[in-house]
């Protein structure tokens, strides 16, 4: 079954940075769009960045030009590189997959499956 499974949450303060990875297994990872999205208390869902089948990006207004999406299909990994991180980026972080062969991969899709969260805490 798909498994994912995140990790690199932590504490920092802004302007710190902090790389989030998820291991997945259990489908054919290179034909699904991967993607990553947060939620804080209190708050919705919110997409942060996807990186698609083709290796093409595309991220939240909020964190365009700070965060940086990345996928190893050998690996089966995705990356998140946040830079410049800032109060109102604290959240839970959670990996998440749709397909295999989305047709429509964006910060708005409805993913099917979501990993388990890694905390990020962002101090002013």
């Amino acid at each position: 079954q798909v498994q994912l499974v995140e990790s690199g949450g932590g504490s920092v303060q802004a302007g710190g940075s902090l790389r989030l990875s998820c291991q997945a297994s259990g489908f054919f990872y290179s034909t699904y769009c991967m993607g990553w999205f947060r939620q804080a208390p209190g708050k919705g869902r919110e997409g942060v960045a996807i990186a698609d089948i083709d290796g093409s990006t595309n991220y939240a207004p909020s964190v365009e030009g700070r965060f940086t999406v990345s996928r190893d299909n050998a690996k089966n990994l995705l990356y998140l590189q946040m830079n410049n991180l800032q109060p109102e980026d604290t959240a839970m972080y959670y990996c998440a997959a749709e397909g295999p062969d989305e047709l429509s991969c964006s910060v708005w899709t409805a993913f099917t499956y979501r990993g388990q969260g890694t905390q990020v805490n962002v101090s002013s």
